[in-house]
């Protein structure tokens, strides 16, 4: 048996909505064989098997694939370790460095664009459009849908579909928020899917930042 925490990645500031995340802290008792197949199992948009918790070393898959890096898997684990009281500076999933760090409440992560998986992002006029979308404008491509809701201020409203990855909508995605703020080359607050919250700035010229809240819904035995 083992310990599987279930997060919400990205919740607004009531704790409401966020992307679901599944952590196995003790991942590196699972075998690498075996792991498609529980996140598969599980349907999280993804499941974190922590290899080794104090180098931060970490592997990530969706009910399809495995991802070299992705944004809310790294910063639910970034909390979770925190959390369990094991924080760590730095993760390691298979993809590069990501540094780690919390303020007021955030959990951030810190990480190159380039490492995201590759959206078609799709700027439309305006949050309505976004929000009766019903479905990827393109069926063949994962689309990260999205309009300004207040261009001075940097809010935006987005929606993200992955059907490469095995999902259909992705609740809330960190690293595109990361890369739209990157190419967009300012700091943005995403509001997405259903009603969560993510943050997004440039740190440098190829490495940027996204961070939001994250709370604990449930432990259970796997």
């Amino acid at each position: 048996m083992s310990e599987l925490h279930v997060l919400r990645v990205f919740v607004n500031e009531d704790g409401e909505w966020g992307n679901r995340l599944g952590v196995f802290p003790g991942g590196a008792g699972i075998a690498a064989e075996e792991r498609q197949r529980i996140a598969a199992e599980l349907g999280f948009s993804e499941t974190v098997f922590v290899e080794d918790r104090a180098s931060g070393k970490m592997r990530i898959h969706t009910p399809k694939v495995e991802l070299p890096f992705a944004g809310h898997p790294t910063v639910g684990t970034a909390w979770l370790l925190a959390k369990l009281g094991a924080p760590v500076a730095t993760l390691r999933p298979p993809t590069g460095e990501v540094a780690v760090r919390t303020s007021d409440g955030f959990t951030w992560v810190e990480a190159d664009p380039a490492w995201s998986p590759p959206f078609d992002y799709r700027q439309l006029d305006s949050p309505a459009e976004v929000r009766e979308l019903s479905g990827p404008p393109n069926a063949n491509a994962n689309v990260y849908a999205w309009a300004w809701i207040d261009e001075v201020a940097g809010t935006i409203r987005a929606r993200s579909f992955v059907p490469k990855a095995g999902i259909s909508e992705d609740e809330a995605t960190g690293s595109a928020a990361l890369t739209l703020s990157a190419q967009l080359n300012r700091p943005i607050t995403v509001h997405q899917g259903h009603g969560s919250v993510l943050l997004a700035c440039p740190v440098s010229e190829v490495r940027g930042e996204v961070g939001g809240h994250v709370i604990l819904d449930e432990k259970r035995h796997y």
